[in-house]
């Protein structure tokens, strides 16, 4: 049997899986490990877990020890020498006037590299700013363009709900997220009410939308009319979190009827149309106004 461990190199980002060996690791434990750029400090951010040699996952790189205190004391000159090249790079932008936003610094923990995370609304020619800043850092420099919904997860903020941004602060990828979710879960298709801090839909709208979807493929239109205990009734609305149709007599008497009325949950949904699942840019009031007739 095999311990494997999943391990964190930076708050956010995804989780790597690593062999522990010999070592005994729990959550929190402070290690070094192999990357493609080098060895990393890093946290582990998964127990534990014991599986068959035969299922050891090909290529998977070992956990090199735990942090040592030599090994702290280096993480926390890194973070020095990250802010000194954080406001290096911001001098030599504006020096060689480039149209470019500097989100983030990673310093590599052996020294050898350092990457730059920056926005733009196009391509930048930045080599003459690689060349500035390896000659003023002595080390190897990359520059990578991300998007915004990186700068978000990157930078933090609070969002609409008045909670930190779940991409900050959990979500390790981003997946796909369309308006057929926002139009699925009745939410009104308002670009301030649906889209998060980053101007893109917002990644909650995934959350609860197979649970949407599920209870949709059952329950009756608004409108319809339906026999529930001896009482002609008409379909006034849903409560998806009691799992209940809500309807009225010709009195106005609501009723609250469980889905399960209507049938058994389907095994299956049917697959969701991928280019409506693609539609994840900045969307106008107009074009909004546009899907909400459909």
């Amino acid at each position: 049997m095999a311990m494997i461990v999943g391990v964190s190199i930076k708050q956010g980002t995804k989780i790597i899986s690593y062999d522990a060996d010999y070592l005994v690791l729990k959550l929190g434990d402070e290690v070094i490990v192999p990357t493609d750029k080098g060895i990393e400090f890093g946290r582990v951010a998964e127990a534990s877990r014991e599986i068959p040699d035969d299922k050891m996952p090909e290529g998977i790189r070992k956990v090199i020890r735990r942090a040592t205190d030599r090994d702290r004391q280096q993480q926390e000159r890194n973070k020095v020498r990250r802010e000194e090249a954080y406001k290096k790079c911001l001098e030599l932008i504006e020096k060689n006037q480039l149209p470019m936003k500097l989100v983030d610094v990673d310093y590599a923990f052996d020294g050898n590299s350092i990457t730059f995370y920056f926005t733009a609304d196009g391509r930048v020619d930045f080599r003459d700013l690689v060349k500035d800043l390896a000659s003023a850092l002595r080390t190897r420099i990359e520059l990578r363009q991300i998007g915004v919904r990186d700068e978000a997860k990157i930078i933090g903020g609070l969002g609409p709900c008045g909670r930190p941004l779940c991409c900050s602060l959990f979500l390790r990828q981003f997946d796909p997220v369309s308006i057929r979710m926002a139009k699925e879960q009745y939410l009104p298709l308002n670009p301030t009410k649906i889209s998060g801090v980053c101007g893109r839909l917002m990644c909650c709208l995934r959350y609860e939308y197979e649970v949407y979807r599920r209870f949709n493929r059952r329950a009756p239109q608004v409108g319809q009319r339906l026999k529930y205990q001896g009482c002609e009734l008409t379909v006034t609305g849903y409560d998806v979190v009691r799992e209940s149709v809500v309807a009225q007599d010709d009195l106005g008497k609501k009723f609250y009827i469980h889905i399960d009325f209507f049938g058994e949950e389907p095994a299956e949904l049917e697959p969701v149309d991928e280019m409506e699942d693609l539609v994840e840019e900045d969307l106008s009031e107009e074009e909004l106004d546009e899907l909400s007739e459909e």
